[in-house]
């Protein structure tokens, strides 16, 4: 009995003969749509046999080939949402972690292009014709920007802080403020990257407050590393006291141990010339003379994901020749698109211009709210008048592990449509062909102003009148 309620299963090629998957085939490929085809069939398999249900009649052939169909198309269109993919970030977050934090300068993504679309020169010495190293051109341009003996690069900033500790204290101490035991996105904690990478931590001071004393007196034979760690995804206020990055170094160098910092996000620019909250420049942290620093490429540098790591010579040149480093080597079209970012800072280019993070952050509540009234008019000329907007004032943050507590004054476009929720009108752009990300707030929906690129106004207007006119698909 088991076996006439199997054969009821259409076979894959006759799934594949229907009108409708032939239109799936054409658009994803023979072989992607038949792979999602024969995963459905064999669950059906499975479950009538799990069933064990000895009535054949109770299932109806037709239905049976239906929800085939239907299970492709839905499976196929859900696999095409998994894919990464071209996002509108319409939520104000500048540097949205789940949204890939930096977009990329032109200059950057022009160069991967030309460069990644045949050979390069990645490790070949084009002057004597033979191997060359990958890291040699970046290391001028970081040391250059940054003033630092020498620098290396990595694939992430987590990476970055591991290699340097396994490197300069395995099996040895490094010391941290209590303050200062961050746990950055995805539950990576410092204490957990420290004792992974050889070395045991030696915890000093108080949530609040540490002080110099208590580097001094935690000092050991076994110390090899002071280690600070900049708050750059929260902030303690109130009462409180911290070591400056001056007096750990006069300490290091009285005891002939090494000052690291991880610094997080890595800023290149003084962004009170920008009319924004003091954040310690890579710059600055160098010239307080600490051993060894690391950073983030992919935060408010506005390059791609990498770990940059500048410092003393002779400790760079030891991380140089760990093992490790091949583990977690930054690759190709990461190295290119920092290269570029690195010398639009060098070259002088208007950084704010160029730099895609620079100029969200940095944009005036006069330009967005000029700018709201051009999308506004633009989705007003597409869609009839179903839809409502206002130009509000809002709220952006920096986001990404950057600026904690910094709010920034922002402009938005409240939105609501007649019929149409807020949620399923925020649930419908989301899952549009060129998604849109955006927030809800008071029963509207926001789409802030300072995270859309202008060339992505149009994408939002045909998106808003699809869902108007039910053309949404």
């Amino acid at each position: 009995m088991i076996n006439d309620m199997l054969r009821k299963i259409p076979s894959t090629n006759e799934i594949l003969e229907d009108v409708k998957i032939k239109e799936l085939v054409n658009d994803k490929g023979r072989n992607a749509v038949k792979d999602i085809i024969v995963n459905i069939t064999n669950e059906l398999r499975i479950r009538m046999i799990e069933e064990n249900d000895n009535n054949p009649n109770k299932i109806n052939e037709k239905d049976i080939y239906n929800f085939v169909i239907d299970e492709v198309e839905n499976r196929s269109i859900n696999n095409e949402r998994k894919e990464i993919k071209k996002v509108i970030n319409a939520t104000g977050i500048i540097l949205h972690t789940n949204m890939g934090r930096s977009p990329l300068p032109k200059r950057a993504v022009d160069k991967i292009k030309d460069v990644t679309s045949g050979y390069c020169n990645l490790e070949y010495d084009l002057f004597t014709g033979e191997r060359g190293s990958r890291y040699e051109y970046i290391e001028k341009l970081i040391t250059r920007l940054t003033g630092a003996e020498s620098a290396f690069v990595v694939n992430n900033n987590a990476a970055a802080v591991f290699l340097c500790i396994n490197t300069l204290a395995n099996n040895k101490e490094v010391i941290v403020s209590r303050s200062e035991q961050v746990e950055i996105g995805g539950s990576f904690r410092i204490p957990e990257i420290v004792q992974r990478s050889g070395a045991r931590m030696v915890e000093i001071g108080t949530t609040n407050k540490t002080y110099i004393s208590d580097y001094n007196n935690a000092i050991s034979d076994d110390t090899r590393i002071l280690l600070k760690v900049h708050k750059s995804n929260y902030k303690i206020q109130g009462f409180t006291s911290e070591v400056t990055g001056e007096e750990l170094v006069s300490l290091a160098k009285d005891n002939d141990i090494i000052t690291m910092e991880d610094l997080g996000s890595g800023v290149l620019l003084d962004l009170q010339d920008y009319y924004m909250p003091y954040e310690p420049t890579v710059m600055d942290q160098v010239k307080k003379g600490i051993d060894i620093i690391t950073f983030s490429g992919d935060k408010l540098l506005g390059g791609p994901q990498a770990g940059i790591i500048v410092g003393k010579k002779e400790l760079i040149e030891k991380i140089k020749v760990n093992p490790l480093t091949r583990m977690v080597r930054i690759d190709k079209m990461s190295l290119i698109a920092l290269q570029e970012v690195l010398k639009i800072y060098i070259e002088n280019e208007d950084v704010k211009k160029n730099i895609p993070i620079i100029d969200m952050l940095t944009k005036t509540t006069d330009g967005l709210a000029e700018e709201a009234n051009n999308l506004k008019t633009l989705i007003k000329n597409e869609v009839n008048d179903n839809i409502n907007i206002d130009i509000i004032e809002g709220e952006d943050v920096p986001g990404g592990g950057s600026l904690p507590g910094v709010v920034i004054k922002g402009i938005s476009l409240a939105i609501t449509i007649d019929k149409i929720s807020p949620n399923e009108l925020q649930n419908r752009l989301r899952n549009y062909s060129i998604p849109i990300i955006c927030k809800i707030k008071n029963d509207r929906l926001m789409l802030n102003m300072r995270t859309i690129d202008r060339k992505d106004y149009k994408s939002i207007a045909d998106a808003l009148k699809s869902i108007v006119d039910n053309d949404y698909i």
